[in-house]
């Protein structure tokens, strides 16, 4: 019997969460279509995913990996390696995916051709008020510019690792994932477009992706953006548009208008005020609960002091002091 290669190999680096890989293998096991393979790369675990795996063992096609730790980028390139699918397929661990993903993904490609595509990412019914707040704070229009996958913005949309899918011959002629710790799917997307590749948004083939679970991971996450957004302006001239400088103008922004409240009228705290009523009453309404549009103003500014403070410190280390490698909360950033 001929052995034919899976249309897609779904690459999944694991560090340390045994119960989100179980989720994301059991929306694996409901799709629609099931010409796919499963890698998983545990990234020098401490707590390991192993024993979850064998609990699919004879009802999905999957294979485990091992290795020193070296971040996700490396694992993803590790992975990538051992796949035998045409298309390579990236998910972050802590997303689930709907069972009509890769029949919808399918449809796409047929339908016009492309080398790169990514889709959005969604809060799932389940998730706790904090988890649906951080996603409307990572997703909002108001907060990001909508350029993390919608349809308003697809013409400035770079697929990102939590939702990512790639020719695998296209993945090795670039290259693969550089050792950037924070920013390495951002920097790839570039990477495939400047060598001339064409991408797409799918809009069908979105996830459902938890993040972040606590208000200080969050924030070691969006601050570390920041920074990666300096490096990837230095590693890819004119990359930089003004949506991405904006989180840096509201934190000082804020840090003006807080000392005119204290050394003026408390007035100077009108616009925070307003923008905190346009917060909660938009994402009340969009996640139809007051308790996740309390949590998206706090989130939201969390988002946006993170980001942009991240930007100016990382401006600052790297741009002025001349640090090449420069990142922050490396030895406790999942803490």
């Amino acid at each position: 019997m001929e052995n034919i290669s899976p249309k897609f190999s779904v690459i999944i680096p694991v560090y340390n969460r045994p119960q989100e890989v179980e989720e994301l293998l059991e929306s694996l096991l409901a799709q629609h279509t099931k010409d796919f393979e499963t890698i998983i790369v545990e990234d020098g675990s401490s707590v390991k995913c192993d024993d979850v795996c064998r609990k699919f063992d004879g009802i999905l096609p999957y294979r485990y990996f091992y290795k020193e730790n070296g971040g996700p980028a490396l694992a993803r390139n590790y992975g990538a390696e051992k796949a035998n699918g045409e298309w390579l397929l990236f998910f972050d661990s802590d997303c689930i995916i709907p069972p009509h993903y890769m029949e919808a993904a399918i449809g796409e490609l047929v339908n016009r051709e492309c080398q790169l595509f990514g889709g959005a990412d969604k809060s799932h019914p389940s998730f706790t008020p904090l988890q649906k707040a951080i996603d409307y704070s990572m997703t909002s229009f108001i907060t990001t510019g909508g350029i993390r996958g919608n349809k308003r913005s697809a013409d400035k949309f770079y697929p990102r690792t939590f939702n990512m899918g790639i020719r695998k011959d296209v993945f090795m002629e670039i290259g693969g994932f550089s050792d950037m710790r924070f920013g390495e799917d951002v920097d790839f997307s570039y990477k495939v477009k400047e060598g001339g590749y064409s991408s797409r948004l799918f809009e069908q083939s979105w996830v459902y992706h938890k993040r972040r679970n606590t208000l200080r991971s969050f924030f070691k996450q969006v601050f570390n953006s920041g920074i990666a957004r300096i490096h990837l302006t230095k590693r890819h001239p004119g990359s930089l548009k003004p949506v991405h400088m904006l989180p840096a103008v509201f934190f000082t922004g804020c840090i003006f208008l807080a000392v005119m409240a204290i050394l003026v009228s408390i007035w100077f705290l009108a616009p925070l005020v307003l923008l905190w009523a346009i917060l909660f009453i938009d994402s009340s309404l969009r996640k139809k609960s007051v308790v996740t549009g309390c949590y998206s103003v706090i989130t939201s500014c969390i988002q946006l002091w993170g980001y942009g403070s991240g930007f100016l410190i990382g401006w600052w280390n790297i741009c002025v002091l001349k640090k090449r490698r420069y990142v922050a909360f490396v030895e406790n950033f999942y803490k």
